[in-house]
C-alpha cells in the first residue's frame, strides 16, 4: 500500500538554527569578555591565542550537549531533557578541563610584568612563567613556575576540578538557556494547534452539514424510504427513519471543538452506515473491529466521517459488486492507537472498483489529517493510499487519551 508521510512528523536537528545562534551567542559573549580582559594588560595577543583554543573546544563541545539532547530525548519531556543536558554538560565540562591542562605545554605565557612588594619588604615581579624575588644585599630569586602536565598526579587533578567546576556552570548555563527555549516554542506551538484545532473544528462542522443535508444524499435516503413503503416493507423503513433521525440529531448537537469517546465515534458511523445500506442492501457490507480496551479512547468529534462518506460515495456506488467496508482499531505498542477505514471487494479483486476512495478534491482527507495535527501534533500522523489486493485504505494514528 503506497503511504503519505504525514507533515507534521518531527525531524532530527529540527531545530539547529536556535541551537546554532545560541551557542554562537554565548561564546561570542565569553570571546569579548576575554578580549576586553587581556588589553588591560600589556600581551594581549598572546591571552587571545591562548583562549582561542579553548573557545574553538567549546563551541564544538556545546554542539555535542546539543547532539545528545536532539538524538537521545527527541520528543521526550523537558524533564528528560534537563536530566541528559546536565550529564553531557558534566561530560563536557571534564574534556574541556582535561584539554586546557594538556595544551597548556604548548602555549606560553602572556608577558605581563607585574609588580608588588611583600610584607616581608621583597620587590617581586611576576614576568610569564617566572616570579623574581629582590633581595636587600642578596641575589634576586627567580622561581619557574611548572606547567601543569609537570605537577604531581594529585596536583593536576585537583586543577582539573577547578577548571571543570567554572565550565560546568558555563554549559549548564548554556543548557538551561536552550531548554527554556524549547519549552517556550512546545508551548507557542501547544497554541498554535489550538487555535488551528478550534478552525479545523469549525470547518469540519460546516463540511459535516454539508455531508448531512447534501439535497443528494437526502433524495436518495428519502426515495429508499418511499420505496419501503411502497413495497410494505415497514419494518425497515420505520428503521431507517428512525436511523435518520437519530444521526441527524446526534450530528447536529456535537461541539465541532469537542471529544468524543472511539465507541461514540463509532456509533454515529454505525447509524450512517446503516442509511446507506438500505440504498445498497447487497452491495454494502460493513466490519467494524474496535477492542473494548480503546472504546474510551478520545478522539475529535466527526473525525471518520468524510473518510466513511468517501467510501460509500467513491467505493460502493461506483462498482456493481459487493464492497465491504471495514473500521479497525488497533493498540500500537507505544500509548498510540491506530484507526483504519478501508473499502474493497467483498470477494477479492480488483476489476470494477475503483482505485481509491478519494477521488474529489481532496478536502475531506485533508480536513482529516488537519485536524488530528492540530490535536495531537507530531504524536499523530495521518496516511492513505491504494492497498496492493485492491481498495483503498486510510489509517490514523494517535496517541490513547482517555481523559476529556
Amino acid at each position: 500500500m503506497l503511504m503519505m508521510p504525514h507533515p507534521a512528523a518531527r525531524t532530527r536537528l529540527g531545530d539547529w538554527p536556535l541551537a546554532v545562534k545560541s551557542i554562537l551567542g554565548f561564546w561570542l559573549f565569553y570571546a569579548l569578555t576575554v578580549v576586553a580582559r587581556a588589553f588591560l594588560g600589556s600581551d594581549p595577543w598572546t591571552v587571545i591565542y591562548n583562549r582561542s583554543f579553548t573557545v574553538g573546544c567549546g563551541i564544538v563541545l556545546t554542539f555535542g550537549i546539543y547532539l545528545a539532547v536532539d538524538f537521545l530525548a527527541p520528543a521526550a519531556s523537558l524533564r528528560r531533557k534537563a536530566v541528559i543536558a546536565g550529564a553531557a554538560s558534566v561530560i563536557a565540562a571534564a574534556i574541556l578541563s582535561g584539554l586546557a591542562i594538556w595544551a597548556d605545554r604548548f602555549q606560553d605565557k602572556p608577558q605581563d610584568e607585574i609588580h608588588y612588594v611583600s610584607r616581608e619588604g621583597y620587590h617581586v615581579t611576576d614576568l610569564g612563567s617566572q616570579t623574581i624575588i629582590d633581595r636587600p644585599n642578596a641575589e634576586p630569586v627567580v622561581i619557574t613556575w611548572p606547567r601543569a602536565t609537570e605537577l604531581a598526579p594529585y596536583e593536576q587533578f585537583r586543577s582539573l576540578a577547578d577548571i571543570m567546576v567554572v565550565w560546568l556552570f558555563f554549559f549548564a548555563a548554556w543548557s538551561a538557556f536552550y531548554i527554556a527555549m524549547v519549552a517556550q516554542s512546545e508551548a507557542h506551538g501547544a497554541e498554535r494547534r489550538a487555535a488551528d484545532a478550534e478552525a479545523a473544528a469549525q470547518v469540519a462542522q460546516v463540511r459535516a452539514l454539508r455531508y448531512q443535508i447534501n439535497p443528494h444524499f437526502l433524495f436518495n435516503t428519502l426515495n429508499s424510504l418511499s420505496s419501503l413503503v411502497m413495497t410494505n416493507r415497514t419494518d425497515r423503513a420505520e428503521a431507517m427513519l428512525l436511523a435518520l433521525s437519530t444521526f441527524f440529531r446526534t450530528s447536529l448537537s456535537l461541539d465541532p471543538g469537542a471529544n468524543v469517546t472511539l465507541a461514540e465515534e463509532i456509533d454515529l458511523q454505525r447509524l450512517y452506515l446503516d442509511i446507506e445500506k438500505a440504498r445498497f442492501p447487497d452491495r454494502l457490507h460493513v466490519e467494524i473491529d474496535v477492542p473494548q480496551e480503546l472504546e474510551q479512547a478520545r478522539l475529535p468529534a466527526l473525525l471518520l466521517q468524510p473518510i466513511v462518506e468517501n467510501a460509500i460515495k467513491y467505493g460502493v456506488s461506483k462498482s456493481r459488486k459487493a464492497v465491504l467496508i471495514r473500521i479497525e482499531a488497533r493498540h500500537l505498542d507505544d500509548h498510540r492507537m491506530v484507526v483504519e477505514v478501508s473499502n474493497r471487494l467483498k470477494n477479492g479483486g480488483k476489476e470494477d472498483h475503483p482505485a481509491a476512495t478519494h477521488e474529489g478534491t481532496g478536502l475531506g482527507l485533508a480536513n482529516v489529517c488537519q485536524r488530528l495535527d492540530a490535536r495531537f501534533g507530531s504524536r499523530s500522523s495521518c496516511r492513505f493510499g491504494p492497498m496492493s489486493g485492491g481498495g483503498y485504505k486510510v489509517s490514523l494514528t494517535m496517541p490513547v487519551e482517555t481523559n476529556a
